[in-house]
């Protein structure tokens, strides 16, 4: 199977996303300090996901 052209090129696997994965949410909120293991894993808050440059 071939990768799509936007996929190949310089950096094309690494490119921002605007959707985070549940872990990588949590990961944020934790560091923030807005959740922490008591809490559940659904209904969680939104998270800004910045690029970066």
């Amino acid at each position: 199977m071939t990768i799509h052209r936007s996929f190949a090129g310089s950096g094309g696997l690494t490119k921002h996303r605007n959707v985070l994965t549940r872990q990588e949410r949590l990961d944020q909120l934790k560091a923030t300090k807005r959740w922490d293991k008591d809490q559940g894993i659904f209904g969680l808050p939104k998270v800004r996901s910045i690029k970066v440059k």
